[in-house]
Parts: C-alpha cells; structure tokens; sequence
C-alpha cells in the first residue's frame, strides 16, 4: 500500500464529505486497478461523479485523478502496473513542452524595432483591415475587436470573394494585416499583390519565412511553429505562435496609445 496515500486520508479525513469517503475506501480496495482507470471509468465504477474524485483528490492534496495516479507510481510499495500511467504522463509532458516551445521560441524570435515600425503603421493608419481564413480568423477576430475598444477604426473579412474584390480598393492611408499561418493561402496572396500594386502597407503576422505573403508584405513577423502536430490528418495545425505576437502587437499599441505605463 502507498504510505504516503495512507497518511494523507488519516490527516484530511476530517475534510471528507461522506461520499468522498466512500470513494476513497473504494480506491484503497482496488489499488492495483486505479492506475488502469480513467476518471470517467472509475466513476461509473465506484457510481461516484467525476466531480466527486476531483474533490476527494485535491482535498488530500493532488492536483486531479490523473497527478494522484503518477503520484502513486512513486508512492506505492507494491507491484502494481503504472504502464498507462507512465504514457499518459510522457505525451501530457509532451504536450505542455510543445506549446512552451513554441511561446518562447516565438518571443525569441520579435524584434523590438519590428515591432515599432508595426505599432507607427497602426497609428498612423485611417483603417486597418484583417484578413485572414480558417482557424486564423478566431485570431483575427480577437485583434478587430481590442482594436475597436481602443478606438481604432478595423475590419475583418474572410471571405475568399470578398478578399479578392476589397483588396483592389483599399486606399494607401489604410493598412492591411494578414493573419496566415503558412502564408500560402491563395485569397491572402492575391490580396498581398493588389495592395502592393497600389501602394497599400501590408503587415504579416505568419509562422512561414518561406511564402508568398513573407515576401509581398512591407512588414512580416515570423513565429515559432513546433513541427509536432496531433491532428495530422487535418489543416489544424496549432496557431499559437501568431496569437502570441497578436497579444504582444495588441499590448504594445494599447501602451503607446493610452498611456498605460
């Protein structure tokens, strides 16, 4: 038996509801079992509800079902079967170092002077519109909207058409941003052009040096994209490191534009 797990229920059994009580009793009668359940498996097992064993395993000073499972592993004195534990562990770890890769890779990446020369664009400019398709344009969306409550005039288009026929007309007092992760998109490129052939600034925020959209934008700010990816199947591939510049560009031009120290 896991002494640690032991001497936890007899120092917090007074913070036990009734129900928490059973459940512990229950996983102390099938601890070579525990490690080989999921927390749905081990409600419907015990007929407690999940919300039950998260309680109980904070209550006893684990973060959830899953940290008490890892936490035994180290704990138990038993010969007992932590295989799944083990992989569950390693690809969560997996996981978390894949987007602080990512985030601190990306911020490795900025420069401040790009920066600047991004947020005088923005001030200075009459419009700014976003452009941006798929998964993007929930970045894209963020950014119009803060730009509106800080007073800034911005507009989002996603639609392939609208793109097209919009891009032609833009005046160059306005700005254009694109929001691509891979900087290849056929509508965005296109739109690159005409506002480059009309003296419209255009500003990149996209994961790819090597695109179309890096080459035809007057600025371009390039983020850290992890080449691991859990839905390889589809073109779902994780965005962060755009949204990361977004919220420092964000930040950045609400601090030169209110003041805020």
């Amino acid at each position: 038996m896991a002494t640690n797990f032991l001497t936890r229920i007899q120092e917090h059994d007074h913070l036990l509801s009734n129900s928490e009580k059973y459940l512990i009793n229950y996983i102390k009668d099938h601890l070579e079992q525990i490690p080989q359940l999921s927390i749905v498996q081990l409600s419907m097992e015990a007929n407690v509800s999940t919300a039950t064993i998260v309680r109980a395993m904070q209550k006893l000073g684990y973060g959830g079902f899953t940290s008490f499972k890892i936490r035994l592993k180290d704990e138990t004195t038993e010969n007992i079967r932590f295989t799944a534990v083990e992989k569950v562990d390693h690809k969560i770890k997996e996981a978390i170092l894949k987007n602080e890769r990512e985030v601190s890779q990306t911020i490795g990446m900025l420069d401040s002077g790009t920066i600047e020369d991004t947020l005088q664009k923005m001030i200075y400019a009459d419009k700014i519109m976003l452009f941006a398709r798929g998964f993007s344009e929930l970045i894209a969306k963020e950014m119009m909207i803060k730009l509106q409550l800080l007073g800034k005039y911005s507009e989002l288009h996603n639609d392939p058409n609208i793109i097209r026929t919009i891009s032609k007309r833009i005046r160059p007092t306005d700005l254009v941003m694109f929001i691509s992760l891979n900087g290849k998109t056929e509508e965005l490129v296109e739109a690159a052009e005409n506002c480059k052939a009309n003296g419209v600034s255009t500003i990149t925020l996209t994961a790819n040096r090597n695109s179309p959209l890096y080459e035809l934008s007057e600025i371009s700010i390039v983020g850290y994209k992890s080449h691991v990816s859990y839905f390889p199947d589809y073109e779902v591939q994780s965005r962060m490191p755009i949204m990361v510049i977004a919220r420092i560009i964000l930040d950045a031009y609400a601090i030169r534009t209110q003041g805020k120290d």
